[in-house]
C-alpha cells in the first residue's frame, strides 16, 4: 500500500522520525517475521478500464441466475424507471446520514417528509416514520404499538404471513415478553375469522396481510370488524404495488399499515438493503417507532423541517422509548418516494393491474398442463398462487438447468409462483413446455 500513500519519500520519513522510527517496517515491527509477506503479491497485470469492463462483463454473462424469474415470497423483480437510480446516486442523497441538526439537513429531512405523504397517499392513513429497516422488523414493531397501546402482551397474527416475518415477530416476542398467538389459514387459503374471533379475549389486536403469503385477497374489512368488536387493534401487511388496485388500509379499517417498500423502485439486490414503511392513525402517532421528519414555520413564516416526535433511546429513557431503532433507510426510502412520484397514481395503477392479469395467464397456462392443480382456485389472488403438483423439486430443478428461477417450493410440496410485469407470454409457454416434459419425459408414449 505503500505506492498509494500521497506523500513524498521525504515527508515519510519526516513523520517517522517525529514518532521514533526510522522505516515504514519499523511500523510493523510487532509483527512476528514469519507472518511478513516477503515477495510481491501474485497478481496480474493491470487492467485498462475497458479491459476491466469486458472482464466483469464475463463473469456477468457466466451468471446463471439471469434468465427468467417466477418467483416472489417477499422480494419482486419490477421494472424501475432508470431516472429513479440516477436520481438516487447524486450525492446529496447517496451520501445521506441522519439528519441531527436540522437546520443544516433541510433537503435531507424534506424527502424523509416527502416520503412519509407518500406512504400516507398510499395506504389512506394518517401518519408514517420515516421508515424502518424492512417488512418484518416493521411487523414486529406494530407488535409493540399493540402492546403499548392496549397495555396487552397477547398478540394475534395469521399464519399466512411471510413465514420470515413470523419469525422476526418471534424473536422480538420472546425478548419482550410477548404471547403470540397463530390464527390458521382456512381451505380458501385465508385467515381463518372464527379463530379470530375466538382468540381475541385479552388480546391487544391481530396483525394479518394483504395479499397473503400465498398470494391470496384477504377480506380484510371482515377481520378488522372482527378484531374491533373485541376492543382490538388491526394491522394489515400490505404489498404496496398492490394498493394500485385493492383498497387502501385505512378504507378497510386498519389501524396500522405496514409492509416492505422493495417493490417501489428498489432491485432485488439478493435480499437488500429494503425499506419498511409503517403508517397509523392520528391516534397512533405517538407509538409509531423511529423517527418521524415534520414540517412547520421559523421565526420568519418560511416553510421548514424537523425532526418530531422521536420516542426513541437516543432521546428519552431506555426504558421509556418505544423503540430501540434509532436509525432509517433513507435512500431506499428516497428511492421509494421516487418510484412513486415518477409512476403516479395512474402508473401505479397500470403496473398493479398487469400483475394480476400475468400471475392469472400464467395460472391459466400452468393448470392446463395434466397433474397440476391450483390449491385455492376460488380465491382472489394478486400476482402469486400456489399450485400443488408432483415432483415439485425435480420441476425446480429442471428449470433451474435453463437458468430459469420457478416458483419456491413449499415444505408441504406445492410451489408458490409469482408473475409481475417483467414477464411475458412466451416465458410462460416456454416454463409450461418444460414442466411438462419434466412430469411426461416420454410425452405420453407407453
Amino acid at each position: 500500500m505503500r505506492s498509494y500513500v500521497p506523500n513524498t519519500e521525504k515527508e515519510r520519513l519526516e513523520m517517522l522520525h517525529d514518532i521514533g522510527m526510522n522505516s515504514m517496517d519499523d511500523l510493523f515491527r510487532d509483527i512476528p517475521e514469519d507472518l511478513k509477506l516477503k515477495k510481491p503479491l501474485d497478481l496480474p497485470k493491470p487492467l485498462s478500464e475497458t479491459e476491466l469492463r469486458d472482464l466483469i462483463h464475463g463473469f456477468v454473462y457466466m451468471n446463471e441466475e439471469g434468465g427468467p424469474l417466477f418467483r416472489g415470497a417477499g422480494a419482486y423483480r419490477h421494472y424501475i424507471p432508470s431516472v429513479v437510480p440516477q436520481l438516487a446516486m447524486r450525492s446529496e442523497f447517496y451520501t445521506a446520514y441522519t439528519p441531527y441538526q436540522a437546520e443544516m439537513s433541510q433537503g435531507m429531512l424534506q424527502s424523509l417528509f416527502e416520503y412519509q405523504t407518500v406512504i400516507c397517499r398510499l395506504t389512506g392513513l394518517d401518519a408514517a416514520n420515516a421508515s424502518v429497516y424492512d417488512g418484518a422488523t416493521a411487523a414486529a414493531e406494530a407488535m409493540l404499538m399493540l402492546r403499548d397501546n392496549k397495555r396487552k402482551k397477547k398478540i394475534l397474527y395469521s399464519a399466512a404471513l411471510n413465514p420470515d416475518v413470523i419469525t422476526v415477530m418471534k424473536t422480538y416476542a420472546h425478548c419482550a415478553g410477548l404471547e403470540l398467538v397463530e390464527i390458521p389459514v382456512t381451505d380458501k387459503g385465508v385467515t381463518d375469522k372464527a379463530a379470530v374471533a375466538a382468540n381475541m379475549d385479552g388480546a391487544a389486536g391481530c396483525i394479518a396481510a394483504n395479499p397473503n403469503y400465498y398470494g391470496c385477497i384477504e377480506p380484510m374489512a371482515e377481520l378488522a370488524e372482527t378484531v374491533h368488536a373485541a376492543n382490538g387493534l388491526f394491522v394489515a401487511y400490505v404489498n404496496p404495488i398492490s394498493l394500485g388496485v385493492l383498497k387502501r388500509p385505512a378504507d378497510y379499517g386498519a389501524d396500522i399499515a405496514i409492509g416492505d417498500g422493495q417493490p417501489l423502485g428498489l432491485p432485488m439486490a439478493f435480499g437488500g438493503p429494503y425499506v419498511g414503511f409503517m403508517a397509523a392513525t392520528k391516534k397512533l402517532m405517538r407509538n409509531l417507532p423511529g423517527r418521524i421528519a415534520g414540517q412547520t414555520t421559523d421565526a420568519e413564516g418560511n416553510r421548514v423541517f424537523v425532526l418530531t416526535l422521536q420516542a426513541r433511546e437516543q432521546h428519552i429513557r431506555r426504558e421509556m422509548a418505544s423503540s430501540n431503532i434509532c436509525s432509517n433507510q433513507m435512500l431506499c426510502a428516497i428511492m421509494a418516494s421516487m418510484y412513486c412520484c415518477v409512476m403516479g397514481p395512474k402508473g401505479m395503477r397500470e403496473v398493479a393491474e398487469q400483475n394480476i392479469a400475468k400471475a392469472h395467464e400464467l395460472a391459466k397456462k400452468l393448470t392446463a398442463l395434466d397433474g397440476v392443480k391450483l390449491r385455492y382456485p376460488d380465491t382472489p389472488f394478486f400476482n402469486e398462487f400456489v399450485i400443488d403438483v408432483e415432483d415439485a423439486a425435480e420441476i425446480d430443478k429442471a428449470l433451474a438447468n435453463y437458468s430459469i428461477t420457478g416458483g419456491l417450493v413449499l415444505p408441504d410440496g406445492g410451489m408458490l409462483w409469482c408473475a409481475t410485469e417483467m414477464n411475458n407470454t412466451e416465458e410462460f409457454d416456454f416454463v409450461c413446455d418444460l414442466i411438462e416434459d419434466t412430469l411426461d419425459p416420454m410425452g405420453g408414449e407407453e
